[in-house]
This record gives C-alpha cells, sequence and structure tokens, in this order.
C-alpha cells in the first residue's frame, strides 16, 4: 500500500515540474517507486497472501503504468538532446 501510493504522490511533484530536467529527475523517482511496487507484488504473489486472480489485475496494471513512465522520459530526454 505505502510503495503504491509512493507513486501517486511522486507523480503529482512531476506534474508540477517547472523545467525538461526537473520533470526528469522526478519521474526518475517515479519509475523506481513503481518498480519497487511490482516487487513487492511479486513478493505478495509469491508468498500467497491474496488471491492470484486479484494480484493479476494489480499487476497488469502496475506494469502498464510503468511503461507509460518510461515512454514519458524517453519523449522528454529525446527533447532536451535535441535542444542541444
Amino acid at each position: 500500500m505505502r510503495s503504491g501510493t509512493s507513486v501517486g504522490a511522486n507523480y503529482r511533484a512531476v506534474c508540477r515540474a517547472r523545467s525538461d530536467r526537473e520533470f526528469v529527475s522526478k519521474m526518475n523517482i517515479v519509475l523506481e517507486e513503481s518498480d519497487e511496487t511490482l516487487f513487492w507484488l511479486e513478493i505478495i504473489k509469491e508468498k500467497m497472501w491474496v488471491a492470484k486472480s486479484e494480484l493479476e489485475i494489480i499487476w497488469k496494471e502496475g506494469n502498464e503504468l510503468t511503461a507509460i513512465f518510461v515512454s514519458s522520459l524517453k519523449t522528454v530526454n529525446n527533447r532536451i538532446n535535441n535542444k542541444n
């Protein structure tokens, strides 16, 4: 729960970034937190603390969000690199 809410809180900070470089810095934190959340979901799955069917939905959404974060980072990094 804490790990997942950290993604949301840090993403909110991303939305307030004042520059592309600040966006990248903050989005990298979001990406790390998202990956950590997926790690904890793996642990929960292995320990069978929650029904597999419930976890699959959350796991899929977590992977989709992670892919969106990676794509956003690539887009902004390309924009930064093309300015130079």
